[in-house]
């Protein structure tokens, strides 16, 4: 039997900066790389082949880039809530993920405005690192949305 984790939907109006996102952690097991490997059609050697990540440098294969962005997604919509609408999000990979080890994200609310539409905005810095340290420097900007009867555009 499976349980699904239902997650709160955030407002804009309760959020501030400073607020920092609750981290995730997940145990990169081997499996999962070559699972997201035929999921995602990446077939670039390096995720599925340890003969090859080996000649690159790397102990053994590592996760992908879509795997970094869909762990990084995670950890916005967990906190965001399911009506939260990722913008933008912007990531550097400074070092890999092998299996057996342990990715863990966090990250925290940098900036809380409202763009030319009157949408509310949070500017989101975020990071993965390992037990090595800093994987992947990464931000976002989330959309969330507004409070009940709360308006766009101010009449101020």
């Amino acid at each position: 039997m499976s349980t699904t984790t239902i997650y709160p939907q955030r407002l804009w109006s309760e959020v501030k900066v400073g607020d920092v996102l609750p981290p995730i952690e997940l145990l990169v097991e081997y499996s999962r790389i070559i699972l997201n490997v035929a999921s995602t059609w990446d077939y670039f050697p390096g995720h599925h082949n340890p003969d090859y990540a080996r000649a690159q440098g790397q102990p053994n294969i590592y996760v992908s880039t879509i795997f970094f962005h869909g762990f990084v997604d995670r950890l916005i919509t967990d906190w965001g809530g399911p009506s939260s609408f990722i913008r933008r999000r912007r990531m550097r990979m400074v070092a890999s993920v092998h299996p057996g080890d342990t990715m863990r994200a966090e990250g925290h609310v940098v900036r809380h405005y409202r763009d030319d539409h009157g949408q509310g905005l949070v500017d989101l810095d975020i990071h993965i690192d390992t037990a090595r340290g800093l994987c992947v420097p990464a931000s976002a900007t989330v959309r969330l949305p507004l409070a009940q009867g709360e308006r766009l555009f101010s009449l101020e």
